[in-house]
């Protein structure tokens, strides 16, 4: 049977030129697909979201922040307590930023921009002093770095196949070979696939679907050893050695560093 898509939600337009918002949510807590006027950044203060969109899903662990256009549909699921700082840009005020979503490392600078500006609920243009803070924030937007936390979706039914079957289960120790065959392809055909589609050689956007998952499973309180199982890798040691090399710290020292950032 086919599954019926639903009509994402279409938010109501802000009245201001930028507007935040200020959240925290418990473990598991699901915002459904849904789509604003206005350009967003996500920042999460701590815990871990992820974003989902038709063309892919990203992972926003602590301390970075998601960039998601005007009008693109996009749901969103914590993991671990999540407090979430939301600025909202007039469609096109920030220019620099692609029209596409990233997941972006954020400065010490930009973070302290963010949380000042969530003081405020709206910023508008005529108030000198509002108006400094969004040139000054917009400015910082033009020289973040956008970060590979993303995970792209194929379109071809075949990759489509290999790629749920993947998700299904992360730590499975099945061949891809034996995947792709389970699909209806080669494996030639579905490392051809992945390519064009993804960008990415399906090896390594099976790294990169672990290493989200991975995330999730840490930020909702589980053990390295567990996370590490959990994900497909042998050992802790393997699991910790790729997630020092993806996002430059151990996975204890970089969950300790952002658990009591809650502002």
């Amino acid at each position: 049977m086919s599954r019926i898509r639903q009509t994402p939600e279409a938010c109501p337009a802000f009245p201001s030129a930028v507007t935040t918002l200020a959240y925290d949510f418990v473990n598991g807590h699901a915002i459904p697909e849904h789509f604003h006027p206005e350009d967003q950044l996500v920042y999460a203060c701590r815990g871990v979201m992820t974003v989902r969109t038709s063309e892919a899903a990203w992972i926003v662990p602590a301390q970075r922040a998601v960039w998601i256009p005007a009008r693109i549909p996009h749901s969103i699921v914590m993991s671990g307590a999540v407090s979430m700082r939301t600025i909202y840009f007039r469609a096109r005020l920030v220019r620099r930023l692609p029209r596409t979503c990233c997941v972006v490392n954020v400065s010490p600078v930009l973070q302290e921009l963010i949380l000042h500006a969530c003081t405020y609920p709206r910023l508008n243009l005529r108030s000198k002093i509002q108006a400094r803070l969004i040139a000054v924030i917009v400015d910082q937007l033009g020289m973040v770095r956008a970060i590979p936390l993303q995970l792209p979706s194929p379109a071809d039914p075949r990759a489509v196949r290999v790629a749920e079957a993947l998700q299904r289960d992360p730590s499975e120790q099945c061949s891809l070979d034996a995947v792709c065959k389970q699909a209806g392809a080669s494996k030639r055909t579905i490392e051809r696939l992945f390519q064009v589609e993804t960008h990415l050689s399906l090896g390594k956007w099976r790294q990169q679907l672990r290493l989200m998952r991975s995330l999730q499973l840490l930020a909702a309180g589980e053990k390295i050893t567990h996370a590490a199982l959990e994900t497909g890798y042998s050992t802790p040691s393997a699991f910790i050695a790729m997630f020092r090399k993806t996002l430059g710290t151990t996975p204890g020292r970089y969950f300790a560093t952002h658990a009591t950032t809650n502002r």
